[in-house]
């Protein structure tokens, strides 16, 4: 297999890594445990983003749990893709109505993953995270209004000033949550990582330098969660009874690590036990992101941008205990040194880092 090695420039791999590890952090959520509910053997998981890194990890564990899963697809899913896993599948878009009255048409939950992460102009954002979101939400009131909605959305909804995906994940949150009340849950994910993620693989290729960037501030928290850990806790809430509000998700330190933390951790686990650390070139950076806006006004939609380079920037981007969710029976299984592993496994394996 080749290995997908990117062939932009250092300080671009550096921002849309950092990217993918800052997509934000939540406030005014809860944590209380909510008391779980009948077994999910042979009830209906209706799914949209399947096809994602998340979501490919959540239809193997719905159906491991006993789920019997229906997904929204564009196309036909690959077998080998889902290991052997039997899904519904209903062709379309999150914009064709028919497709998501046949998705949601007796679901016991509905699970929203699909969203856009990257987009050249404001409205392309708000009318896939927010308006999607709300039509979808409406569906399942009209067609299954027993169901229990989970909206699997972006910690960066917690600061929706610092980019317009911010906005947009902020007010998909409360498009569902009009639209459906006590019936939705809302779960903000940290940055996830594991087996299969492109994005994180970046993180573990600048890890391998003999001089390793630190892409934020001494003083900074980003708050984590390998897949494993983040699709579990999803089939978990799915078990349970909806929230009726909003949740964070971290793995065993919702605090949050440093980044000279985080990159440790990563050099250990492709095999650079003694790293040097220096600080990205904060005018490198904001060059970088310049172009970004500049290709965002050309219409082509980018990553990296001034917006992202904010989101970089935050110094907060941890989980307090008070606000974690910790729905009965879950805990995290990974911590941040043997889920870097797994996922330094999974990429040699793969042909995508060098043994």
């Amino acid at each position: 297999m080749s290995r997908p090695y990117s062939s932009k420039p250092a300080a671009w791999q550096v921002v849309t890594t950092a990217k993918r590890l800052i997509s934000g952090t939540c406030r005014g959520s809860f944590s209380q445990q909510v008391p779980v509910s009948a077994s999910p053997e042979g009830r209906l998981a209706a799914v949209t983003g399947a096809s994602g890194f998340i979501g490919r990890h959540l239809v193997r564990t719905l159906a491991d749990a006993g789920w019997r899963t229906r997904l929204l697809l564009r196309s036909e899913p690959d077998e080998a893709q889902w290991r052997g896993v039997r899904p519904q599948v209903v062709a379309g878009s999150l914009g064709d109505a028919a497709a998501l009255s046949r998705l949601v048409e007796g679901a016991d939950v509905v699970i929203h993953l699909a969203g856009l992460i990257k987009a050249a102009r404001q409205a392309d954002f708000f009318r896939v995270n927010r308006d999607a979101s709300a039509t979808l939400a409406q569906t399942t009131r009209r067609i299954a209004p027993a169901a229990h909605f989970i909206a699997v959305s972006s910690l960066a909804a917690r600061e929706p000033l610092l980019s317009d995906y911010a906005a947009s994940k902020r007010a998909g949150e409360a498009a569902v949550l009009s639209t459906l009340g006590s019936r939705a849950s809302v779960l903000r994910p940290p940055a996830v990582y594991g087996p299969g993620d492109r994005e994180t693989l970046l993180f573990f290729q600048l890890a391998r330098l003999r001089r390793v960037p630190l892409l934020g501030g001494q003083d900074a928290r980003i708050a984590m969660i390998h897949v494993r850990d983040l699709v579990r806790l999803i089939a978990a809430l799915a078990s349970n009874s909806p929230s009726g509000g909003v949740r964070c998700a971290a793995d065993g330190h919702p605090e949050g690590y440093r980044w000279d933390e985080l990159l440790g951790a990563a050099a250990r686990a492709v095999g650079n036990p003694t790293p040097r650390f220096i600080q990205a070139p904060q005018s490198l950076l904001s060059g970088a992101a310049l172009l970004g806006d500049i290709a965002r006004l050309m219409g082509s939609a980018s990553m990296l941008s001034s917006q992202k380079l904010r989101e970089l920037r935050h110094a907060d981007w941890s989980v307090p205990m008070s606000e974690r969710t910790q729905p009965t029976g879950w805990a995290p299984e990974f911590s941040l040194d043997n889920g870097f592993a797994d996922a330094v496994a999974w990429y040699r394996t793969a042909g995508w880092l060098p043994s």
